[in-house]
């Protein structure tokens, strides 16, 4: 379970994660080497939900390179998309069958610009610029919209969703 927000700005993006995760058993853990949000080459990375899709795509997938002056819309659906489907499935990872909470979120920023995927590899795009994702988000991205800045919206967030957990991570992409 986890808190990530992401907001979309005119010169680039910026994501923040709670630092908490959870078990199957409802355990948590926080370690500073377990981070909800990585550095995949020209990438900015942050995923919630299965633990097991969310280290594949943040540690060994093998994102694929930009072209310059590429459609960002249309190099997610054709080209990242298809290569986090390939990496999950090499990996031999699944879907768990009838549980309610199964799947995965990544919030993925390339050349300062924010895109949603979600288990189904479906790409998605906010007119507003707020993204939120893992079970605080949406007391985070009700905060912002109602004009609170990301730490309050945090830790609104952290206030009411026990699965969520400070200190945040924030990186920041600008736009190229």
């Amino acid at each position: 379970m986890t808190t990530i927000i992401g907001i979309q700005k005119e010169d680039g993006c910026m994501i923040v994660a709670d630092s908490r995760t959870t078990d199957e058993k409802g355990r948590p853990y926080s370690h500073p080497n377990m981070k909800k949000i990585s550095q995949v080459g020209e990438y900015l990375v942050a995923g919630s939900g299965d633990a097991d899709a969310c280290d594949l795509i943040q540690y060994t997938w093998q994102a694929p390179e930009v072209p310059e002056g590429a459609e960002l819309y249309k190099f997610m659906i054709t080209e990242v998309a298809p290569s986090i489907r390939k990496c999950l499935k090499e990996a031999g990872y699944e879907i768990p069958k009838g549980e309610t909470d199964a799947g995965f979120l990544f919030l993925i920023a390339i050349r300062g610009t924010l895109f949603e995927v979600d288990e189904s590899y479906t790409v998605m795009l906010r007119d507003d610029g707020f993204y939120g994702i893992g079970s605080g988000s949406r007391f985070a991205l009700g905060a912002m919209m109602a004009g609170a800045d990301w730490k309050v919206a945090m830790d609104l967030a952290i206030k009411n969703d026990i699965y969520s957990h400070p200190p945040y991570l924030v990186m920041e992409q600008l736009k190229v």
